[in-house]
C-alpha cells in the first residue's frame, strides 16, 4: 500500500514509511550493523560531550568556545576525546541492550495497547514508544553508568576536584574506583542517571512518534501525486531528522539540571578528598551560580542532543531498513 493510499484512510490507520517492527528484523544483522554505525556516530559527537561535562563541573562559568579553544591549545585534538576509548567500549554492549529492549518493548506494548486496551493506532504508538524509551534506557543504564563514571572522570582530568593525576587511562580508572569505593563507586549517580535518562527517553520517543506521524499525515493530505506516490529518500530523511530535532529540544531543557547534578556527583571531590553527597552537591552548585548553575553546559548539551537525535534517528531508521528480513 502506498503512502498516498494510506493518507486517504482514517488518520489512525496511517503507517509510517519506515515503520519496521521487531519481528521483521534480522536480529544478528541489526545488532552487528548497529554497533558499527553508532560507534561512528559517537565519534563525531564526543567533543560536545566533553565540553558539556567540563562546563558542568567548573566553579566559574566559561563559554563553550573559550573552553574548546583552551583544550585544543593545551592538549590538542586528543583533549576533546579524553575517555573516548573507554566510552566506546561500553557504548557497544549498552547500545545493543538499548536497541533490543526498545524494539521488543515497542512491538509488544503497541500490540497490547490496541488489542487489550482498545486504544487507537496513534495513541497506542505514542504509549508504545514512551514505554519502549523508558524501559530501554533503564536497562542500558546498568552498563552505561559505570562507563559514564569512568569516562567522565577522564574527561575532566586537569581540571578541578583533584583529578589532574588520578588516572593513567580507562582501565586504571576502573580499577582505582573499584578499589577505593567498591562497586558503589562505579554506580555513583545511578539513581539520577535513571531519573534523567529514562523519563527523557520516554518523552523523546513519544514526541518523535507523534511529530513524525503528524508530519506524514499532513504531507499525505497536502500532496496529490496519484496512487503511486512514495516519499523520496531526501523527504524521508528530512521528516525523520526534523522530527528528531524538535523532540530533543524540550527534553534537553527539562533534564539538564538533573544531568548537571549527576555529572558533579560522579566526578567531583571536596577539599578533604571525599565524594560529596547529593545535598552537598546541590548546595555547592547553588552557591556557585544560583539556580542558573543547574543549566551550565546546556549550550553544548542542547547542540549535542539535537545532533545526536537527528543523526541517531536517521542512522537508526536506516539500520532497521538494512536489517529487515527478506520477504519470502
Amino acid at each position: 500500500m502506498t503512502l498516498h493510499q494510506q493518507s486517504h484512510q482514517h488518520a489512525e490507520d496511517v503507517r509510517l514509511p519506515a515503520d519496521v517492527d521487531w519481528n521483521m528484523l534480522d536480529k544478528s544483522k541489526f545488532l552487528v550493523l548497529g554497533a558499527a554505525l553508532f560507534s561512528g556516530v559517537s565519534a563525531t559527537q564526543y567533543p560536545a560531550v566533553v565540553l558539556k561535562t567540563r562546563q558542568q563541573v567548573m566553579a566559574v562559568n566559561q563559554s563553550c568556545t573559550s573552553l574548546g579553544l583552551s583544550l585544543l591549545k593545551t592538549h590538542g585534538l586528543p583533549g576533546l576525546y579524553k575517555g573516548f576509548t573507554t566510552s566506546l567500549m561500553g557504548t557497544i554492549p549498552a547500545r545493543a541492550i538499548y536497541m533490543s529492549t526498545l524494539e521488543f518493548t515497542k512491538s509488544n506494548v503497541g500490540t497490547l495497547a490496541k488489542s487489550i486496551g482498545g486504544m487507537s493506532e496513534p495513541g497506542a504508538a505514542a504509549v508504545a514508544n514512551a514505554a519502549a524509551g523508558l524501559t530501554a534506557s533503564f536497562a542500558a543504564q546498568f552498563v552505561w553508568t559505570p562507563i559514564d563514571v569512568v569516562s567522565q572522570r577522564l574527561m575532566v582530568q586537569g581540571g578541578r576536584g583533584g583529578l589532574a593525576t588520578d588516572y593513567r587511562g580507562g582501565i586504571d580508572a576502573f580499577r582505582t574506583i573499584l578499589k577505593r569505593d567498591g562497586p558503589r563507586g562505579l554506580y555513583r549517580g545511578f539513581g539520577l542517571s535513571v531519573a534523567t535518562c529514562a523519563p527523557s527517553n520516554a518523552l523523546w520517543w513519544a514526541s518523535y512518534c507523534m511529530i513524525q506521524r503528524s508530519l506524514w499525515t499532513t504531507i499525505c493530505n497536502q500532496i496529490n501525486r496519484g496512487e503511486n506516490f512514495e516519499p523520496s529518500s531526501v523527504m524521508l530523511v528530512g521528516v525523520q531528522g526534523f522530527s528528531a530535532s524538535l523532540a530533543s529540544g524540550v527534553s534537553a531543557v527539562l533534564t539538564t539540571p538533573l544531568d548537571t547534578l549527576k555529572t558533579r556527583l560522579q566526578v567531583l571531590k571536596d577539599d578533604s578528598g571525599r565524594r560529596p553527597t547529593l545535598r552537598q552537591t546541590l548546595n555547592t552548585l547553588v552557591a556557585e551560580g544560583g539556580w542558573m548553575g543547574f543549566y551550565r553546559g546546556i549550550g553544548p548539551r542542547w547542540a549535542s542532543m539535537s545532533m545526536s537525535a537527528t543523526t541517531m534517528i536517521i542512522t537508526y531508521e536506516f539500520l532497521k531498513r538494512m536489517s529487515t528480513k527478506p520477504e519470502v
